[in-house]
């Protein structure tokens, strides 16, 4: 059934153009020069019609795959949240410098919201009293907010954009692990479903809670993420807490380095000890280290309030041990694993090896001195140094582990009963003498009241169309994959060839007979030259280009072009939509 007007590209506006700086420009000046966005402030965009077709397509998908494959249903929350809520959840305090705060008129606390666990966990707690109310799945497309101190990559790294957020409400542990595996799996075929090599790594829960979560990375050189995988097992882990099988390699005492560091309370100095150059004893590799090699996240379960922010300790060391004003009480010397044992030995209680920088007139009489040459639990020999490529797996006996940079386009959290606790979700479940095949309650006979245990389940919508612009964009440029395009087929022609373009849009459209809701056609009807069109054409990046030319003039064929397949092909026309929807399968 053909729509009652023909879609043409002359009706959209489309402010696309200009020129490209040669050799710099990367997939966000692309969506901005091809008339999908534009910035209004620092890290906050504005959708024009083509990226909003994107934005709404790539929701269309998401919200498929959460009511069909989670029985989940829609809901929207303000995005005004109150800081007393805040409060009462524990996690006003951690993530204050990120939100955008503000008081009424009254002089109440309140907040954008950068995230919806607070407001989500009271509406149910008001509303679900009862196990038999469970399980219950919620979820929302909306706008969040966030004060990013340095915004950057356009979509990638914002202070305004849109999520899709999925709560889940569970009666038991049990239940509530059985869902997160059911989200895992539907966030697989909805990457899938947009033909994106996606790596779910096991991840760390950070400031969100819980003890177990997984993100879901999308590979690329411009990733603000690490994702560490294995080449012969399915170990697939963020950075943030892999861990490696340590082989034995040899290190002189000659060859060692000391990164230092600071709490953010500068009230402990870190000295973090380091070989700069081992000898693999398997294979003889040598290894050379350096301080950008430390790795930030293994010192942090020894020094939780350690300032990751700060690159050089040197100076600030100074102004904490210096003066009526020190604030300096510990002195922390931490020793990787592959330094020599008589190193570590010799340094600690010695005042003649270089503990201090040159530039600091101190000595470690006034500290507690503090060494740890393994882990907390003094079971694991520390490692201080990050992953590299060829390093032993730690799951498997034989594989050796690949790095790879990544972008994270989703997130998911076994939260437990992180936000429910705290305020009030709870349920009650039936005494057990009841018929009703539901978790036991104890002895007593009476009913019990417990917290429900809870996910959250993230994808960043904007982030998606970011990544994805990244990730696929050429010199010539964007690339979208069928299922997210604008236009999945622009039909491009000469301007005295609008009838005949009207024609093979028709025989397209009839060809495909309703059976691919993705297809979406559009004419390029604009008074511009066609070299000029087919530019616009690969800038917009249609998946597929129809060109009515010379072949058209000729023999009445069409010529296809699909950028990402490397194709270039004159077609009859009558084999037009067969062809095109070949071509959509593999896009």
């Amino acid at each position: 059934m053909l729509p009652r007007s023909i879609p043409r590209l002359s009706k959209v506006w489309i402010p696309s153009g200009g020129f490209a700086v040669p050799g710099i420009e990367d997939a966000h000046s692309k969506l901005v020069r091809a008339g999908f966005l534009r910035q209004s402030h620092a890290g906050i965009f504005h959708m024009l019609p083509l990226g909003k077709r994107v934005q709404d397509k790539v929701e269309r998908l998401v919200a498929k795959h959460m009511e069909e494959s989670l029985a989940a249903s829609r809901v929207s929350l303000s995005s005004i949240s109150s800081e007393a809520l805040w409060e009462r959840s524990g996690r006003l305090q951690n993530i204050a410098p990120e939100l955008f705060r503000f008081p009424d008129r009254k002089g109440s606390a309140y907040l954008l919201s950068p995230t919806h666990e607070e407001e989500i966990t009271n509406l149910v707690a008001q509303t679900v009293r009862s196990y038999k109310d469970l399980p219950l799945r919620l979820y929302q497309i909306t706008r969040k907010f966030r004060d990013e101190l340095r915004p950057r990559h356009g979509l990638l790294r914002g202070r305004e954009f849109t999520m899709k957020d999925l709560y889940t409400f569970d009666t038991d542990l049990t239940s509530a692990l059985d869902t997160y595996e059911k989200v895992r799996a539907a966030y697989s075929r909805i990457f899938n479903d947009m033909k994106l090599p996606v790596l779910a790594a096991k991840a760390s829960s950070g400031d969100m809670g819980g003890d177990l979560s997984h993100e879901y990375h999308l590979p690329s050189p411009f990733g603000e993420d690490s994702v560490i995988t294995c080449g012969s097992c399915d170990y697939t882990i963020n950075e943030e807490i892999a861990t490696t099988r340590v082989a034995h390699e040899i290190c002189q005492a000659d060859h060692v380095g000391v990164w230092r560091a600071i709490t953010k309370d500068r009230s402990t100095l870190v000295n973090v000890w380091y070989p700069t150059r081992t000898i693999r004893t398997d294979t003889g590799q040598v290894r050379e280290y350096t301080n950008s090699d430390i790795n930030i996240y293994a010192i942090k379960p020894l020094v939780p309030d350690l300032d990751a922010a700060v690159s050089d300790a040197t100076e600030f060391w100074a102004a904490a041990t210096e003066g009526p004003d020190a604030t300096a009480k510990r002195l922390v010397n931490l020793f990787d694993s592959r330094l020599p044992p008589s190193f570590s030995g010799s340094l600690k209680g010695s005042a003649s090896l270089p503990m201090w920088p040159d530039t600091v007139k101190t000595g470690a009489s006034t500290l507690h001195v503090q060494c740890h040459a393994s882990s907390t639990n003094g079971e694991k020999p520390l490692n201080f140094l990050r992953i590299r490529k060829g390093d032993n797996c730690p799951q498997c006996s034989s594989g050796t582990l690949n790095v790879q940079k990544a972008m994270e386009l989703g997130h998911t959290f076994h939260l437990g009963t992180r936000y429910s606790q705290p305020l009030g979700a709870k349920i009650s479940l039936p005494p057990p003498s009841s018929s009703e095949t539901k978790p036991s309650t104890g002895d007593s006979g009476t009913s019990k009241t417990v917290s429900m245990q809870m996910g959250c389940h993230g994808i960043g919508i904007s982030r998606v169309i970011g990544a994805v612009a990244e990730h696929l964009a050429d010199d010539k440029g964007l690339n979208w994959p069928v299922a997210i395009a604008p236009y999945t087929c622009i039909v491009v022609f000469a301007e005295d060839n609008y009838n005949d373009a009207v024609e093979v849009y028709k025989r397209i459209l009839n060809g495909f007979g309703g059976q691919d809701e993705r297809l979406d056609i559009i004419l390029d009807d604009r008074q511009k030259s066609l070299p000029w069109k087919l530019k616009d054409a690969d800038l917009i990046g249609a998946p597929v280009i129809v060109i009515l030319g010379r072949e058209w003039r000729i023999a009445r064929r069409v010529e296809v072009q699909c950028r990402r397949l490397n194709i270039n092909e004159v077609i009859d026309v009558n084999n037009l939509p067969s062809f095109i929807a070949e071509l959509h399968l593999r896009l």
